[in-house]
This record gives C-alpha cells, structure tokens and sequence, in this order.
C-alpha cells in the first residue's frame, strides 16, 4: 500500500507541475499609453492591476482563447531577458529587431509607435532629416529600440533606466533631444517629470508592436495566440481599442 500510495502522490506532483508550467506568463513595461499599472507605480504583480492600449489588445486577444495566463510588469530588460530564456514566456508592446527575431513567434502587430525626436518647450531647434541631429546630444532609454538604432548609426546617445526623466534632462539641458514615441513621449514627460509643451521637432520612422513568445513555446499555445489575434482584427474589436486610445 504504500508502495502504491507513494506513486499516486508523485503522479499527482507530476501532474500538478505540468499544469503549472502550461500557464503563458507575459511580461510588460511602464510605457503609457500602451502599457501600465492603474495606480502609477512602476511595477505591478497582477493582470488586473495593468492597463493601457497594447495590454486591452491583449487581454482581449487572450479572452478569445482558453489559456491560463498571467502579466506582470517590470522594466524592459528584466522582462525581455526572462522571455528569451523560458518556454511559455512572453513581453509586449515589443518591435520585431533583427537581434529579437531568433527567440520568438510574433503576434500582432498589436500597435506602432512613430518614432520621434523631441526637443525642451520653446526650443528653436529645427530637423528637415535625421542627418540634421548629428549635432545634438540625444536622451534615451535602455534596451529601447529607437535609442539602440540612433546609437548603432553613430549619433551622440545618452540612455538612462527611467525613460520619463528624459523630459527633465531636456529642461536642464543636459541633453538637447529626446528620441521617444510620438504619443508616448508627451505622456511620459508629463506623468515623470511634470513638463507639458515639448516640441516635437522630427518623426523620422514608424514601427509595428508586437507579443513576443519564446519560439520553443508548444505549437497549440502559439496557434491559440495567433487564432485569437485574427478574431480579434476580424471583429473589428482590435480597432475600437486603438480608437479608445486616440489612434
């Protein structure tokens, strides 16, 4: 008997441990409007406690599904790290870059970003091009994809972990531009460091934001994502967020 009791209680650790490992744990950043925490604070444990545009995607894309699923939300380079190294895992509102692409299964594009070059209120600087702002010294934010690629073209980037004080940086001038997203970076500014009125001198590309999933994640999870993005475009429901947040 107790030979046999002893494998009921290890199938049933067993089983228990599958289980546990089937639920999909997402991973988000601070980056408003698209992803959030309700309160403002910069970490957050639990789905219910994160909101903003791309997070509505992807709850709702989640709801068309049957999947277990958890979102917690800590700063970029923690969240990509873990979702490049596990199964099961996955970070949004993320761009598909060349140096990504190899870990994961993309699903979306969820939202884009316009990537933009924001100078101090009442700044006299003005950009026809890119080239233009060779000159100038430029804020941006670590493991971001917009600062990674102005820095790899050789432009004069300075990174920082807290991508809202880059609006005090511009203030103080420490730095003379501030690239960030077009709809983000005014929020950001004002949220962070309380400055309204950048000026935004250049919009210079434009990026799609996907969920990213670890490639080594089971097929039938990575096809119950992708059904329920298409339901979701489909439907137009995927539109009526992006509405909600002024796209």
């Amino acid at each position: 008997m107790k030979g046999k009791f002893g494998l009921l209680m290890a199938l049933l650790v067993t089983a228990g441990c599958a289980t546990a490992t089937e639920e999909l744990r997402i991973y988000t950043e601070q980056y408003p409007p698209y992803n959030m925490t309700t309160n403002g604070q910069p970490f957050a444990h639990s789905k219910a406690d994160i909101t903003g545009l791309c997070t509505d995607v992807v709850k709702a894309l989640l709801g068309k599904t049957e999947l277990e699923y958890s979102i917690k939300l800590r700063d970029l380079s923690y969240g990509l790290n873990r979702a490049e190294r596990h199964p099961d895992h996955g970070i949004y509102c993320v761009s598909k870059t060349d140096d990504r692409e190899p870990f994961f299964d993309w699903v979306g594009p969820l939202s884009s970003i316009k990537w933009t070059l924001f100078a101090k209120p009442g700044s006299s600087i003005e950009l026809e091009r890119l080239e233009d702002a060779r000159q100038y010294r430029i804020g941006g934010y670590k493991g971001d994809v917009m600062t990674n690629y102005l820095a790899n073209k050789g432009f004069e980037v300075s990174a920082i972990s807290n991508n809202g004080l880059n609006a005090r940086r511009l203030v103080e001038d420490q730095i003379d531009l501030w690239v960030a997203d077009g709809l983000a970076g005014p929020y950001l500014a004002a949220d962070a460091s309380d400055i309204t009125g950048l000026e935004p001198a250049l919009s210079f590309r434009e990026t799609p934001m996907y969920l990213a999933v670890h490639k080594e994640t089971s097929a039938e999870i990575l096809q119950a994502l992708n059904r329920g993005y298409q339901e979701l475009v489909e439907s137009g429901e995927k539109a009526t967020i992006s509405r909600s947040y002024g796209f």
